[in-house]
């Protein structure tokens, strides 16, 4: 759905517009990243693109099924009125599709990833779910159904998506009569927070009339700051227990409820709505805490140096899908998941990360080398991702061995 070239061609200035404000807001003194929250969202964006790269899901077939067979076929091709209504109907379809997926459990276990963030920036909006191609194409059947061609469809998608990078940032204020008709960082402020006065609000992807239209629109209150994040919060850089969480809370509560027709109800109930003889357990939160756990230099250097790296890696595999086969794209994305996630965990200072890291680089160099099933991948990345962890092992290696010695040296001048 969200495979368009256009999104393809964005990517390079999505990152270079994430370095700009990173340094205008350390110049205005308003800086809005912290590395944690930053390294989180850009690595959940990276793996949000391999579900598509895979070409998981259903709606491409689910697409050309309807528009072989229930198309009325009202949209001419190559007509600018074609594309003029498939943008209008995109967005207004957007709009119920989002705020679906605000009020409905299940679909909000899909979605809460792009909320979790406690940071609002540009690196937020690439926040984007892993599973949502499971059920995201429902939404817009009707396009396909009244005729609109599927490459004009594939096309405004990825238009809408890159117009909603642009809204996720601090340092764009009120913009007049455009905060009337469209999304704009304002009101899209809004739309992340999750104070009481502002949650469920501003669904639009383009424009902001839908809000209007349907009694969804909330204006920022100037004695009201907004605060970022989802009631329930995180507590976690995993991007993949961002991705299931409240996947596995839907599950837990449908297991412990012990009426049967809540036990089906928890999965399509009200975001908020919990069965009655399990409500009690429910964890109360402070809205305004953030999750940031204290760490080491080392950590957020060697964090830096692997978002670098997978930022590079992930790249390599997205312009040469074409000289790929599943299986080698397969490997390499899961190879980039799991790298990311045990760099996630030393981000929350858990001390067995560079073990971890050190560990899973001799066991996929291993594997690489000696194991048949693996000649056969692309071999440009394949090296590329065998001296990318070769590095990585010999930096966290190094990095133990300086904090063995260094705790060494304070407990002998102890002594």
């Amino acid at each position: 759905m969200d495979s368009s070239y256009i999104i393809l061609m964005a990517i390079p200035v999505f990152f270079l517009l994430i370095v700009f404000e990173y340094f205008y807001g350390l110049y205005k003194g308003k800086n809005t990243y912290r590395m944690n929250d930053a390294y989180t969202s850009i690595i959940i964006g990276i793996i949000s693109r391999f579900p598509t790269m895979l070409n998981l899901g259903f709606q491409g077939i689910v697409f050309v099924f309807f528009a072989e067979k229930f198309s009325i076929n009202l949209m001419a091709n190559n007509e600018m009125i074609t594309w003029i209504v498939a943008f209008i109907l995109y967005d207004f379809f957007y709009y119920w599709m989002h705020r679906c997926h605000h009020e409905i459990r299940i679909l909000w276990a899909t979605h809460v990833v792009h909320h979790h963030g406690e940071d609002f920036n540009l690196a937020t909006a690439l926040r984007q779910t892993s599973t949502g191609f499971l059920w995201k194409w429902i939404f817009f059947a009707p396009m396909i159904m009244i005729g609109i061609p599927g490459e004009v469809f594939v096309s405004v998608a990825g238009v809408n998506l890159v117009y909603q990078f642009w809204v996720h940032t601090k340092h764009i204020g009120h913009l007049g009569w455009v905060e009337k008709v469209f999304i704009t960082p304002m009101n899209h402020r809004i739309h992340h927070a999750k104070n009481k006065e502002y949650i469920d609000a501003n669904y639009g992807g383009v424009f902001i009339i839908w809000d209007r239209m349907f009694g969804t629109y909330k204006a920022e209150e100037a004695e009201i700051e907004p605060i970022y994040g989802t009631v329930t919060p995180l507590r976690s850089w995993n991007p993949i227990w961002a991705n299931f969480q409240v996947f596995y809370q839907i599950l837990q509560d449908s297991i412990q409820t012990k009426k049967v027709s809540d036990k089906i109800k928890v999965w399509f109930s009200k975001t908020y709505w919990r069965p009655e003889d399990i409500r009690k357990t429910s964890k109360k939160y402070n809205i305004n805490g953030i999750y940031n756990p204290t760490i080491t230099s080392d950590m957020k250097y060697f964090a830096l140096y692997q978002l670098f790296m997978i930022i590079i890696l992930s790249g390599m595999i997205l312009l040469s899908l074409s000289a790929q086969t599943k299986f080698d794209t397969t490997v390499f994305a899961l190879s980039i998941t799991i790298f990311a996630t045990l760099t996630s965990m030393l981000l929350q200072n858990r001390s067995i990360s560079y073990f971890s890291i050190i560990l899973c680089s001799i066991i996929f160099i291993s594997l690489m080398h000696f194991m048949p099933a693996f000649d056969a991948l692309n071999l440009k990345i394949k090296n590329a991702f065998i001296l990318y962890a070769f590095v990585t092992a010999f930096l966290a290696l190094c990095i133990m061995m300086f904090q063995y010695n260094a705790n060494k040296l304070f407990k002998n001048k102890k002594v």
